[in-house]
C-alpha cells in the first residue's frame, strides 16, 4: 500500500535519512515547518510505517572486519538456512532471492581464514559462490517516492530497423 506523501513528508523524508539524529527543531527550520508541525507528521510516517526504524551506521572495518563478502546460496533447505543465518553474527544481510541462487548474503570477516569458517558452515548445507567487496560505490542510498513522471517505458529495439540492414 503506498502513503500520499506531500512534498513536506518527502523533503522530512531526505532529511532524516541524511541524518536521523536532527532535532525536531532543526528538521522543521530545514522543512520550512514549525517544530509540532513537523514531530506530527513525523509521528505520522512513524505509524504508517513509512519510517520502520533509526540506527546508526557503523565503520565495520574500524571494528577489525577487514573482509565484507557476498555468499550466492543454492536451493536448500528453507529452515535450515534460517537457523544458520540467525546463529551467524557475521551475516549483514540476508536477502532470499528468485533465480539459481535462493539466497544472497553479505557478511563482514575479519580475515581469509575466518572467511573460510563462515562460508565453510554455509557450504555443508548446499553449494555455495562467494565474491569478496572490494570496493562499494554506494551503500544507504536515500529513497524517496516515485513519481509517476520518473517512471521511464522501457527501452524498445527496433528489431525490423536491424534486420533491413544491408
Amino acid at each position: 500500500m503506498n502513503t500520499e506523501l506531500d512534498t513536506h513528508d518527502t523533503r522530512i523524508l531526505a532529511e532524516l535519512q541524511a541524518d536521523a539524529r536532527l532535532t525536531m527543531a532543526e528538521l522543521g527550520r530545514r522543512v520550512h515547518l514549525s517544530q509540532p508541525a513537523v514531530t506530527e507528521r513525523v509521528r505520522k510516517l512513524e505509524a504508517s510505517g513509512v519510517i520502520s526504524g533509526y540506527r546508526a551506521t557503523v565503520d565495520l572495518g574500524k571494528l577489525g572486519y577487514g573482509i565484507r563478502a557476498v555468499i550466492r546460496v543454492a536451493r536448500c533447505d528453507y529452515a535450515r538456512i534460517i537457523k544458520l543465518i540467525e546463529k551467524t553474527p557475521e551475516c549483514i544481510t540476508a536477502h532470499n532471492v528468485t533465480g539459481e541462487d535462493s539466497w544472497v548474503l553479505e557478511i563482514a570477516v575479519i580475515d581469509v581464514a575466518h572467511l573460510d569458517s563462515v562460508v565453510s558452515k554455509f557450504c555443508l548445507l548446499t553449494d555455495t559462490a562467494t565474491s569478496i567487496i572490494l570496493k562499494s560505490v554506494r551503500e544507504h542510498q536515500p529513497m524517496l517516492p516515485l513519481r509517476p513522471e520518473d517512471v521511464k517505458p522501457p527501452v524498445r529495439k527496433d528489431v525490423t530497423a536491424w534486420n533491413r540492414r544491408p
